[in-house]
């Protein structure tokens, strides 16, 4: 299991579940999302499972104020999950003062962290 940074990837030896050891080992790093599949050289699949890890979870009190929260986020360029009802972001009280400002519920969980690419990220896996 990984954390965000370490789902970010060229070359690294992993291990499975199982115990068994592979190489990772590809022509450009590329981020690995909870639920990928790595197929092995000798034709057998390994599921990317990512590692809970420290996040906040902003809620609004409507769709347009969540909204409102993510220009706000975005416009510091912070990496945000986006979902319907929440955002997950990395923990950080500057941030979640200034949300809460803004009228956000403001929660620390431990989720998986699977950020949005952003425009010009290549989503080709």
């Amino acid at each position: 299991m990984l954390d965000y940074d370490g789902r970010h990837r060229r070359r690294i030896v992993m291990t499975s579940a199982s115990g068994s050891q592979y190489l990772l080992d590809l022509e450009g790093a590329k981020h690995l999302r909870d639920g990928d599949g790595l197929v092995l050289s000798c034709g057998g699949v390994v599921q990317v499972v990512a590692r809970p890890e420290p996040l906040l979870e902003v809620r609004a009190r409507s769709a347009a104020a969540l909204v409102k929260l993510a220009w706000h986020i975005g416009n510091r360029h912070l990496p945000a999950a986006v979902e319907a009802d929440r955002i997950l972001i990395r923990r950080d009280h500057v941030i979640a003062h200034m949300l809460e400002h803004q009228g956000a519920e403001v929660r620390e969980v431990e989720a998986v962290f699977d950020p949005e690419g952003g425009a010009y990220h290549d989503h080709a896996h």
